[in-house]
């Protein structure tokens, strides 16, 4: 395999056209820092949507669909899957409540709701933990897809790879800002979804794999979408994720109540309507639009590769260490032919730009709001709060460079990132539903899942292992309750400008409504919505597959039924349309 004249020029074309759009908006994201990391909250909700899909849509995310598909088939996919149900209630309950707080980051969220110098803490050393100890960690764990990927269709080394490929992306967070992620998401979302979609095309037609027939034929015990009721792989893949995981793991994209670069977004948003529809956009794009084009890539490479010493011997000059079978989904982008290659290889860059830089500008924006402009220079001026931005940005990307020298495979970081946000997922629901949650809670729970998840090696638990959540679930929510009824309340006077502010659901807030004599905002209808809407998810995305895969015309039938008949009455809860606040 080698890049063609023609490839080299589809490549350099969208090169182009990124660029072009970063140094079209870079003067209006430097102007101050609500423009740098919010745009100056004027986005619409389908800007906001598509900017979300094309975030999560990363380098390490067709790698780690191929992981999990070629070892325990496409039922493995619910260890993702899963977190429908999180961005489903985030869309319904939690996105107003984020618009309506005005934030800049959603780390200042700690002084609307907590009050005091453990509330202070919280926020600071949050943005520390979150924005730089975390974010690296994703980071980390996109860029070694990169660098693989840069590995299998260039030749790249490890090293040159991150180099080249995060010296790209900081120059471009540093230049463009905020604007300048969401304005090219449109571009890479298009490009990446083309490039997905003709991957997925041509492995099909593969004179190996002999189409989706083949497939269906040859790997149709890989194709259930729940494994067999009883067995180990029934709990693990299916079981755990689906009663557990999505509730008690915060994830980047998904968490729990909402936050991080999601809420970053919906902070963004013109209204409070904008911020509802972007994230329900996001949640169903996300999730009925995108897997089918990566399992059918990862079922197809099973006939070309079929196990990881063919993956092996299709790339003898690769790093021992680096090869795994997340690394079939490049290998079979090698086999397209000239110009569809040159596509493929920009969408996964696209993929990779997208969410970088968004990790970058979203750390930036703590280290600069919730950090230097709290604590260290309250009265920095606009333009000094910029110059640290940038400078922010070009150590996390340096930061994450190094530390990903040190992982191997996609699936190895997924685990990690679901190991140290285990339990705490019930925390962060919780804080906008009860008024008993205080800062110490949080403290606590931050410190907890972290030594938990610290201490697993040593007691021979592998992190994000089955034992590894269970046990990080059960011991990181025991610290943060007794936490909770070990320390005093927040003061009734701040927890009430919390309610005006914000107006959460009035079940765990009735003694604050009753002070301030207001009436609380009816909740029924959004917890309604909720699983509705994750019933139309989940039938558009097993629908497809069914159509895809031949399955018999009842089956194919009762999904589109169940997508049809959910799909209207959540439209009909949905009106008349949510409050629009237009704050």
């Amino acid at each position: 395999m080698a890049f063609t004249s023609l490839d080299w020029a589809v490549f350099a074309l969208y090169a182009a056209i990124a660029l072009a759009v970063g140094l079209a908006v870079a003067r209006r994201a430097g102007t101050d820092t609500g423009s740098f990391f919010l745009a100056g909250r004027s986005l619409p909700w389908w800007v906001l949507g598509v900017s979300m899909v094309a975030t999560t849509f990363s380098t390490d995310t067709p790698n780690l669909v191929a992981e999990l598909v070629r070892q325990n088939g496409v039922a493995a996919n619910w260890t993702w899957w899963t977190f429908c149900i999180t961005g489903m209630l985030t869309v319904f309950v939690f996105a107003p409540l984020w618009r309506r707080s005005g934030l800049s980051t959603d780390l200042g969220f700690y002084e609307l709701r907590y009050s005091g110098r453990p509330a202070a803490f919280l926020r600071g050393f949050r943005a520390v933990y979150l924005g730089v100890f975390f974010n690296c960690v994703v980071i980390a764990t996109v860029t070694l897809a990169g660098a693989k990927i840069g590995g299998v269709l260039f030749g790249l080394e490890k090293g040159t790879a991150v180099l080249i490929a995060g010296a790209l992306a900081a120059a471009y967070a540093v230049v463009a800002g905020f604007w300048g992620v969401v304005v090219t998401d449109l571009l890479q979302f298009v490009v990446s979804m083309a490039g997905a979609l003709v991957a997925a095309i041509w492995a099909v037609n593969h004179p190996d794999v002999g189409g989706l027939a083949g497939i269906a034929a040859e790997f149709g015990d890989r194709l259930a979408l729940v494994p067999p009721t009883g067995s180990d792989a029934f709990w693990l893949l299916f079981v755990v994720p689906v009663a557990i995981q999505w509730w008690t793991v915060w994830y980047p994209g998904a968490e729990p109540g909402g936050g991080g670069y999601i809420a970053q977004r919906m902070l963004a948003a013109r209204t409070e309507r904008d911020a509802l529809r972007g994230a329900l956009l996001f949640n169903l794009a996300h999730y009925a639009l995108r897997p089918w084009p990566w399992i059918v890539v990862a079922l197809a490479s099973l006939a070309v590769y079929p196990d990881l010493d063919a993956v092996r011997s299709a790339l003898p000059g690769l790093d021992p260490a680096l090869v795994g079978d997340d690394l079939a989904y490049p290998l079979m982008l090698r086999l397209l032919p000239p110009g569809l290659l040159g596509l493929a290889a920009a969408s996964l860059a696209g993929a990779y730009m997208s969410t970088v830089d968004t990790h970058l500008n979203w750390g930036a924006s703590y280290v600069v709001e919730d950090v230097y402009r709290r604590f260290l220079r309250p009265g920095a001026s606009a333009r000094e709060a910029v110059t640290v931005a940038r400078i922010a940005t070009v150590a996390l990307m340096a930061a994450a460079g190094l530390l990903t020298l040190t992982l191997d495979t996609a699936r190895g970081g997924f685990g990690l990132l679901l190991q140290i946000g285990a339990g705490t997922g019930p925390l962060f629901i919780a804080r906008w539903l009860w008024w008993r949650i205080n800062a110490w809670s949080e403290i606590a729970a931050m410190v907890g899942s972290l030594v938990v998840a610290a201490s697993l090696p040593a007691i021979g638990i592998e992190p994000g292992s089955l034992d590894g959540l269970l046990l990080g679930l059960a011991a990181t929510t025991a610290i943060w309750l007794l936490a909770t009824m070990l320390t005093s309340p927040e003061p009734a006077e701040h927890l009430d400008r919390f309610v005006l502010k914000t107006r959460p659901p009035g079940f765990g807030w009735r003694a604050a409504y009753r002070r301030l004599r207001r009436k609380a905002p009816a909740a029924g209808r959004a917890f309604v919505a909720w699983p509705l809407a994750c019933v139309v998810t989940y039938s558009l995305m097993f629908g497809t597959g069914a159509v895809l895969f031949g399955a018999g015309a009842a089956e194919t039938a009762g999904w589109a039924l169940a997508a049809l008949v959910s799909g209207a009455l959540l439209i009909r809860i949905l009106r008349p349309a949510p409050e629009d606040a237009r704050t």
